[in-house]
């Protein structure tokens, strides 16, 4: 029988050999106070849009096919049908670090370094290595339902998005080599094929601890 994860999977043309995992209903408490930042070098303004009745962040150290990134916006969308909370009052928090920083780069990148075959990412029917990344977008005509199960339009929603910075020197390292550039060019180009709306953090440990100093429950998610 068809379930909705799988029909959701049909459209985002990845594997789906994960388990869907839904957080349970968070009760609200208050952000805890944390002091200023000492310079602008790393942007942590989103912990004050972390303010929803409701708070969650999901931790994706694995890629998984894009599991988080399901889990995350399934959550937001089990709070409305479960308790009729609006979209903005759900803050969810989704960190890629690890294995899941590819994750946050987009389709040129999957492409140029064939990121599919090498984290052996496969499409809908387990034939076929993916190309592009299986949640940088959704394919025309994609379901009304499913229209914020991809990075972009998750952050459009009000969604938080967070890398880590020590995954994201892998990222730049694939640069350096292939161009033959510095490392300061490199970071830029490597910058360039990142997500727009995603924010870089320390590491993501720190991310995912300052998620929960901000309110969020945690979960495991890849």
């Amino acid at each position: 029988m068809s379930t909705p994860r799988r029909e959701f999977l049909s459209w985002l043309g990845a594997s789906g050999a994960f388990a869907a995992a839904g957080m349970p209903p968070v009760h609200s408490r208050e952000r805890d106070a944390s002091p200023a930042p000492i310079s602008d070098k790393w942007d942590v303004s989103w912990a004050d849009r972390v303010n929803g009745k409701v708070r969650a962040v999901f931790d994706s150290p694995g890629l998984a096919d894009g599991a988080a990134m399901f889990r995350a916006q399934l959550w937001r969308d089990e709070q409305s049908e479960v308790y009729g909370t609006p979209l903005a009052e759900s803050s969810a928090v989704l960190v890629f670090r690890h294995e899941g920083i590819s994750l946050v780069m987009n389709d040129a990148y999957w492409a140029r370094f064939n990121i599919g075959h090498e984290m052996k990412v496969m499409d809908q029917d387990g034939k076929k290595i993916v190309k592009a990344n299986p949640v940088a977008s959704l394919p025309p005509g994609t379901p009304a339902r499913w229209a914020n199960y991809n990075v972009p339009a998750f952050i459009a929603s009000g969604g938080v998005v967070l890398a880590c910075n020590l995954a994201f020197g892998d990222v730049v390292a694939r640069f350096r080599k292939a161009d033959k550039s510095t490392a300061e060019i490199a970071r830029k180009t490597a910058i360039e094929h990142l997500i727009p709306g995603v924010i870089l953090q320390p590491s993501g440990v720190f991310a995912v601890l300052r998620a929960q100093q901000a309110g969020c429950n945690y979960l495991l998610a890849s």
